[in-house]
Protein backbone atom coordinates (compact mmCIF):
# COMPACT_ATOMS: atom_id res chain seq x y z
CA UNK A 1 0.00 0.00 0.00
CA UNK A 2 1.21 3.33 -1.06
CA UNK A 3 1.80 6.49 1.66
CA UNK A 4 -1.18 9.31 1.46
CA UNK A 5 0.03 11.04 -1.64
CA UNK A 6 2.62 8.70 -2.54
CA UNK A 7 3.20 7.59 -6.13
CA UNK A 8 3.24 3.44 -5.53
CA UNK A 9 5.25 0.96 -4.04
CA UNK A 10 8.35 2.61 -4.94
CA UNK A 11 7.24 5.35 -2.48
CA UNK A 12 6.54 3.28 -0.15
CA UNK A 13 9.94 1.63 0.03
CA UNK A 14 11.56 4.47 -0.08
CA UNK A 15 10.15 5.79 3.18
CA UNK A 16 10.41 2.66 4.61
CA UNK A 17 14.11 2.60 4.15
CA UNK A 18 14.20 6.39 4.85
CA UNK A 19 12.34 5.93 8.29
CA UNK A 20 14.91 2.86 8.63
CA UNK A 21 17.71 4.93 8.57
CA UNK A 22 16.53 7.89 10.84
CA UNK A 23 15.89 5.49 13.30
CA UNK A 24 18.96 3.95 13.31
CA UNK A 25 20.78 7.22 13.51
CA UNK A 26 18.01 8.08 16.37
CA UNK A 27 19.58 5.24 18.20
CA UNK A 28 23.04 5.76 17.67
CA UNK A 29 22.96 9.18 19.17
CA UNK A 30 20.78 7.97 21.64
CA UNK A 31 23.44 5.23 22.98
CA UNK A 32 26.00 7.43 22.08
CA UNK A 33 24.51 10.42 24.59
CA UNK A 34 23.80 7.53 27.73
CA UNK A 35 27.19 6.54 27.89
CA UNK A 36 28.87 10.48 27.74
CA UNK A 37 26.36 11.66 29.93
CA UNK A 38 26.82 8.75 32.34
CA UNK A 39 30.65 8.70 31.93
CA UNK A 40 30.90 12.78 33.27
CA UNK A 41 28.02 11.72 36.12
CA UNK A 42 30.38 9.37 37.17
CA UNK A 43 33.64 10.74 36.72
CA UNK A 44 33.34 14.23 36.18
CA UNK A 45 30.27 15.91 37.25
CA UNK A 46 30.92 19.07 37.07
CA UNK A 47 31.30 19.13 33.16
CA UNK A 48 27.45 18.45 32.85
CA UNK A 49 26.59 21.75 33.15
CA UNK A 50 27.59 21.93 29.23
CA UNK A 51 24.62 19.63 28.61
CA UNK A 52 22.09 21.88 29.55
CA UNK A 53 20.96 25.32 28.39
CA UNK A 54 19.06 28.67 30.27
CA UNK A 55 15.93 26.83 28.95
CA UNK A 56 16.76 23.88 30.02
CA UNK A 57 14.39 22.07 32.82
CA UNK A 58 15.09 18.72 35.16
CA UNK A 59 12.55 17.13 37.09
CA UNK A 60 14.66 14.86 40.15
CA UNK A 61 12.49 13.23 42.40
CA UNK A 62 9.37 15.71 41.67
CA UNK A 63 11.40 18.54 42.15
CA UNK A 64 11.55 21.01 39.57
CA UNK A 65 14.77 22.81 37.98
CA UNK A 66 14.91 25.00 35.86
CA UNK A 67 18.51 26.23 33.69
CA UNK A 68 21.36 24.45 33.05
CA UNK A 69 23.41 26.74 36.53
CA UNK A 70 20.75 25.69 38.95
CA UNK A 71 20.50 22.26 37.26
CA UNK A 72 24.75 21.98 37.35
CA UNK A 73 24.01 22.98 40.90
CA UNK A 74 21.44 20.06 42.32
CA UNK A 75 23.64 17.26 40.11
CA UNK A 76 26.80 18.40 41.80
CA UNK A 77 25.31 19.03 45.84
CA UNK A 78 23.93 15.53 45.73
CA UNK A 79 24.69 13.94 49.21
CA UNK A 80 26.84 11.50 47.15
CA UNK A 81 30.55 11.96 45.09
CA UNK A 82 31.22 8.72 43.38
CA UNK A 83 29.09 6.66 41.69
CA UNK A 84 28.58 3.99 39.55
CA UNK A 85 25.63 3.65 36.98
CA UNK A 86 25.03 0.77 35.27
CA UNK A 87 22.72 1.20 32.76
CA UNK A 88 19.93 -2.10 31.10
CA UNK A 89 18.11 -0.18 28.35
CA UNK A 90 17.94 2.42 26.25
CA UNK A 91 15.23 3.63 24.21
CA UNK A 92 15.20 6.59 21.54
CA UNK A 93 12.40 7.84 19.22
CA UNK A 94 12.80 10.79 17.30
CA UNK A 95 10.50 13.68 18.80
CA UNK A 96 8.88 15.97 16.73
CA UNK A 97 10.72 19.25 17.27
CA UNK A 98 12.95 18.75 13.88
CA UNK A 99 15.76 16.66 14.96
CA UNK A 100 14.98 16.38 18.54
CA UNK A 101 15.38 13.12 20.24
CA UNK A 102 13.58 11.61 23.07
CA UNK A 103 15.75 9.02 25.34
CA UNK A 104 14.52 6.84 27.87
CA UNK A 105 17.20 5.08 30.49
CA UNK A 106 16.51 2.24 32.74
CA UNK A 107 19.13 0.63 35.10
CA UNK A 108 20.50 0.89 38.24
CA UNK A 109 22.90 3.16 40.39
CA UNK A 110 26.39 2.18 42.83
CA UNK A 111 26.84 4.37 45.96
CA UNK A 112 30.04 3.94 47.60
CA UNK A 113 29.38 1.75 50.66
CA UNK A 114 26.24 0.47 49.85
CA UNK A 115 25.78 -3.51 49.03
CA UNK A 116 22.38 -2.79 47.22
CA UNK A 117 22.21 -1.26 43.81
CA UNK A 118 19.28 1.68 43.31
CA UNK A 119 17.03 1.26 40.25
CA UNK A 120 16.34 4.03 38.27
CA UNK A 121 14.72 5.91 34.94
CA UNK A 122 15.32 8.44 33.03
CA UNK A 123 14.43 10.18 30.32
CA UNK A 124 15.54 12.86 28.23
CA UNK A 125 14.66 15.56 25.71
CA UNK A 126 17.85 15.79 22.72
CA UNK A 127 17.21 19.29 21.28
CA UNK A 128 19.98 19.68 17.67
CA UNK A 129 22.21 23.06 18.12
CA UNK A 130 23.25 25.31 15.28
CA UNK A 131 26.51 23.55 15.52
CA UNK A 132 25.44 19.92 14.61
CA UNK A 133 25.61 18.83 18.25
CA UNK A 134 22.33 18.62 21.37
CA UNK A 135 21.50 19.60 24.48
CA UNK A 136 19.25 18.40 27.30
CA UNK A 137 16.25 20.37 27.00
CA UNK A 138 14.18 18.68 29.48
CA UNK A 139 15.24 15.47 32.07
CA UNK A 140 13.26 13.12 34.24
CA UNK A 141 15.23 11.28 36.65
CA UNK A 142 13.27 8.54 39.37
CA UNK A 143 14.41 6.40 41.71
CA UNK A 144 12.38 2.99 41.12
CA UNK A 145 11.46 1.73 44.95
CA UNK A 146 9.75 -1.69 45.27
Amino acid sequence: MAWPGGGGEGNHFNTEMERCDVQEQVEVVGKAFVDHYYNLFDNDRSSLASLYQPTSMLTFEGQKIVGAVDISCKLNNLPFGNCKHMISTIDSQPSAYGGGIVVFVSGSLQLPGEEHHLRFSQMFHLIPTQDGCFFVQNDFFRLNYG
